[in-house]
């Protein structure tokens, strides 16, 4: 609610509908499928996705992806089991995402710094 309240931040989300990221649990699995489950910082996890709402409700969720599965696979599975993006709608989501149709994610090779977010807002 607090964005839709602040005129400030309205107009360039009022079509937001929430949040998406992704992160590793911890996983134990059977010795001869640990290979998959091998995260990029060589932990044994599990890829979890989740979906909230900017009243901070989860509204999916999606468990079990080996933890070496990229993000946008596991976008792509949730899409394919009932995660859902109203027409004209998006979710923000970070940069391990793809920008696919209904996903708002920053562009590759731009370095954002919040300094000079907050300094434009005071002119």
């Amino acid at each position: 609610m607090e964005i839709v309240r602040n005129p400030i931040f309205y107009p360039y989300f009022k079509d937001i509908v929430g949040a998406i990221d992704g992160t590793h649990i911890k996983a134990h699995v059977a010795a001869d499928s640990i290979a998959p489950f091998r995260n990029r910082k060589g932990d044994i996890s599990q890829n979890v996705m989740a979906a909230c709402t900017f009243d901070m409700y989860f509204c999916f969720v999606l468990a079990g992806w080996e933890g070496s599965a990229h993000d946008g696979r596991v976008l792509n599975d949730a899409l394919m089991k009932g995660f859902d993006v109203p027409a004209g709608k998006y979710y923000l989501a970070d940069a391990g995402y793809a920008l696919k149709k209904g996903f708002l994610v920053p562009y590759r090779g731009v370095r954002y710094h919040l300094r000079e977010q907050f300094n434009s807002r005071q002119k």
